[in-house]
């Protein structure tokens, strides 16, 4: 069962290699979606796939690279229709 999830990442999360790490997991995963940084220093993720997939992948990313430091997550219902991970711009 395909599900779309976004994800709100606080912390130290950016500067610390987590979008390309994110995009690298995201595409062994087989998930869709994007991954960006917002200009308060929180990270921004829409996630789409196989539900435990999905689930892996956000489950990574309460950690997130070896740098980052993840202080809270939120997870909310996304949508939207994804072929394959991207890097977008800061939003």
């Amino acid at each position: 069962m395909q599900i779309t999830r976004h994800l709100r990442l606080c912390g130290r999360v950016q500067g610390v290699f987590f979008r390309e790490s994110m995009c690298r997991q995201a595409t062994k995963l087989g998930v869709n979606g994007w991954v960006r940084n917002q200009r308060d220093g929180s990270l921004e993720a829409m996630l789409q796939g196989e539900a435990a997939n999905v689930e892996t992948l956000i489950a990574w990313a309460r950690r997130g690279p070896p740098a980052a430091q993840v202080e809270s997550m939120l997870v909310s219902e996304g949508n939207g229709e994804f072929t394959g991970f991207s890097r977008l711009p800061s939003g």
